[in-house]
């Protein structure tokens, strides 16, 4: 029978496509990943991967050997871990990817109350304007929206991304207020470059009625992130399409105004991802508890919507 290390060593180095970058998740030397591997291969006399100094892929038995057992390693993990801490408070590193506007505007506040449920768990949370790998970095999960859903993982919603278009009140001082989308182009335009592919975001608008008009803001002022666009227009700049959630608290302390309210552009949910795992450990899981409850609580879900004024 097959040890808990040679399976998990085979499962690693197939997801990250190397025995060094298996190693380093694993906590592991290469060559004692290497060893795992070709103890296995042994076992089951067959050869699992084709090697070479520069790559490593499996083969047709490999793929099929990895389709059989993956999951199934994933829920040995977690009963092996619920298990262990069946008795015991959630405990660890909780290493979580967050877009740094939400993550420091709303999720970072949340910390000492999560703390004090969850004293024995310790946070490591990284703030950045990038989609992580969730199993190559081994993040336990990240926040934010527009995940590709590699194999493996899941995404549970939490509330709407809505993008909006707001200015200050001093901006909007002696200029006429749009009616719909097609008015956005007299205007001065806060936009973003993508820093994933170099273009300028183009947003697609709606209203109730199920109308759609494209948002035709003039390229004034490019940025790459939303907060400096949020700044910009808190600066009078000009007017910047960011989500709901990043403007909120200028919109209800009057520093923003928001345009054209019957409208806003769909940017899917804001989602929390992890991994699909039967049993997640369970420092993970009570941290998804936690944030769906205070969503819930906070009422964001509404709040975030780019329905409501």
């Amino acid at each position: 029978m097959e040890t808990l290390a040679n399976l998990e060593s085979f499962v690693r180095s197939a997801e990250l496509g190397s025995f060094s970058s298996a190693a380093r998740r694993l906590g592991l030397t290469p060559a004692a990943v290497s060893r795992n591997v070709a103890a296995l291969e042994g076992n089951l006399k067959l050869r699992l991967f084709q090697r070479s100094t520069r790559s490593l892929t499996l083969t047709e038995a490999g793929e099929r050997f990895l389709h059989s057992i993956r999951d199934h390693l994933d829920s040995l993990q977690g009963a092996i871990s619920e298990a262990s801490n069946e008795q015991s408070e959630p405990s660890g590193v909780l290493k979580l990817s967050m877009s740094p506007t939400l993550g420091i505007g709303y999720i970072l506040p949340l910390l000492p109350e999560f703390m004090q449920r969850y004293p024995m768990i310790r946070p490591e949370w990284m703030f950045e304007n990038r989609q992580v790998d969730l199993i190559a970095e081994g993040y336990d999960a990240a926040i934010g929206g527009g995940f590709e859903l590699t194999p493996g993982v899941i995404a549970r919603p939490l509330a709407p991304a809505h993008i909006i278009p707001v200015a200050s009140p001093g901006y909007m001082g002696d200029r006429v207020p749009p009616h719909d989308p097609s008015g956005l182009r007299e205007l001065d335009g806060i936009v973003m470059r993508s820093m994933r592919t170099g273009r300028i975001h183009q947003r697609q608008m709606r209203n109730l009625a199920g109308d759609e008009q494209p948002a035709a803001l003039k390229e004034k002022i490019v940025v790459n992130d939303p907060a400096a666009m949020r700044s910009a227009a808190r600066l009078g700049l000009g007017v910047a399409m960011i989500a709901k959630a990043d403007a909120l608290r200028y919109l209800e302390s009057g520093e923003l105004i928001r345009l054209i309210p019957a409208w806003y552009a769909d940017a899917g949910p804001i989602s929390i991802y992890y991994a699909n795992r039967t049993l997640l450990p369970s420092k993970t899981r009570v941290f998804i508890d936690f944030l769906t409850e205070v969503f819930q609580r906070e009422r964001w879900p509404d709040r975030f919507a780019g329905t409501l004024g």
